[in-house]
């Protein structure tokens, strides 16, 4: 006896042969009209709220990409005296006219930090911005910078990083190689800590404190306004990360960590990071989903950014030329629905306003014109050079249907039949009838009821 072979029919249930009950609704003017008009009225609005929220948040951005080659050197030999020069105008995005800000920068030549060069003999361009606050900034103040044409979001880039060692897990370096962090994984027999193309590209340039200039009605001559790093991250990121386990002789810092590391290895002096408390590393390992994009560095919840003349000094390091990117340092402001993005704004006012003028244009439409709503002669399969009339019956080319059901229907429609240019098949014949039937019945007024199967 042979096996029964199984069947490959679906079931037998509404589901599988597509016999769910769906709603499909029948769009007329007195229901699509009204959409339209609800629509507008409600976005048109909203769009101008978000506008209006944009709008109220205050923002200086300087692209300081070429502060370490653009303003002028210093004269005096140590490069320690700055030339200020005005800011070029397409270096400066703002709330405030140029004039209001009256920015200018210069570069300086300073040591490395002591964290980075015990010795101090090591020196680098420091970039000094100096700019005008024509108001006051309300906390909470924050303070971001921006990087373009850099890629977080690519493949390889973007899983590049071990999360067991990032949580302080001493992973084998065996299995750092077999993970996604190579090529930076391991080099020389040590592991790389943190691993990953992420981690060595961490954001190296500093920003410190901005300082208010000659501040008014106090005795002190400076004022520091001060960002702290203490909340930057999110919190589900810092669950993420813990104080690793390694031991100084098992790991090495990231090829790229060369300035702040220059021997290449960790030592009791210049231990490795402590990624648990260190929220500018987790924000930077966060990857932005585009190429141009900003992150946190530090916020101020407090206190006010008082109007005045300040300076801020970047420590110049990142290198962004080399792939034709920009960076910039941006101070900003928030309003009730975040920060400065108008295009969300304009998107609800335009969709608002298109709402509104097509419902116009239609409701016009359908008071000069109006057409008749459930009238068959709109229907494609009856358009035969006709704009009106009763419908059409097609049948065979003999001029009369054979089966018995449809010869009532054939007598008191036979002016209303065409023929199809060739023979049809009983259950063609049968299919196509049964459908034109239902639309002529309702159409052509008759006296007696057709019945059919």
């Amino acid at each position: 006896m042979a096996p029964e072979t199984k069947s490959r029919k679906p079931a037998n249930t509404a589901f599988k042969q597509q016999r769910l009950k769906a709603w499909q609704p029948i769009l007329t003017p007195k229901t699509v009209l009204p959409t339209f008009f609800i629509v507008g009225i409600i976005f048109a609005p909203l769009g101008g709220l978000l506008l209006y929220a944009s709008n109220s948040v205050n923002e200086i951005q300087f692209d300081y990409t070429f502060c370490d080659a653009k303003p002028p050197a210093p004269d005096d030999p140590l490069g320690q005296v700055p030339k200020f020069v005005p800011v070029p105008t397409d270096s400066i995005t703002s709330s405030f006219s140029d004039s209001d800000l009256n920015a200018q920068w210069a570069r300086v030549v300073r040591n490395l930090p002591l964290d980075y060069d015990p010795t101090q003999t090591r020196k680098i361009w420091n970039c000094l911005i100096q700019f005008n606050l024509p108001v006051n900034l309300k906390p909470p103040v924050f303070m971001y910078y921006r990087l373009t044409n850099f890629y977080q979001n690519h493949r390889r880039y973007v899983k590049s990083f071990d999360a067991n060692q990032l949580k302080g897990e001493a992973v084998s370096a065996a299995a750092i190689k077999a993970g996604n962090c190579k090529p930076m994984d391991v080099v020389d027999d040590k592991i790389i800590y943190p691993c990953g193309l992420i981690a060595n590209s961490l954001f190296n340039d500093t920003f410190f404190a901005p300082i208010l200039l000659n501040t008014p009605g106090s005795d002190a001559l400076n004022e520091t306004y001060e960002f702290s790093a203490n909340g930057i991250a999110w919190p589900s990121d810092k669950e993420k990360y813990g104080k690793t386990k390694y031991t100084l002789d098992q790991i090495r810092p990231p090829l790229d960590w060369v300035e702040r590391y220059p021997n290449g290895s960790y030592t009791e002096q210049f231990p490795p990071p402590d990624i648990a408390e260190d929220e500018r590393f987790q924000v930077w390992m966060r990857t932005a989903g585009l190429p141009d994009f900003r992150k946190l560095w530090g916020k101020n919840e407090k206190d006010t950014m008082k109007t005045g003349q300040y300076q801020v000094e970047i420590q110049y390091l990142f290198p962004v030329t080399k792939y034709g990117g920009t960076k910039s340092l941006v101070i900003s402001t928030v309003s009730f629905l975040g920060g400065k993005n108008s295009f969300l704004g304009w998107a609800y006012i335009v969709v608002g306003v298109v709402c509104v003028v097509l419902g116009c244009l239609f409701t016009l439409r359908h008071l000069y014109k109006p057409r008749k709503l459930g009238d068959h002669t709109y229907l494609s399969w009856n358009n035969n050079g006709q704009s009106s009339g009763s419908p059409k019956i097609l049948t065979h080319n003999s001029g009369q249907p054979n089966k018995p059901q449809y010869k009532l229907f054939y007598k008191n429609h036979k002016e209303n039949l065409i023929s199809a240019p060739g023979p049809l098949t009983t259950t063609t014949q049968k299919t196509i009838l049964d459908v034109v039937m239902r639309k002529a019945i309702s159409a052509v007024p008759t006296e007696k009821t057709v019945k059919y199967e």
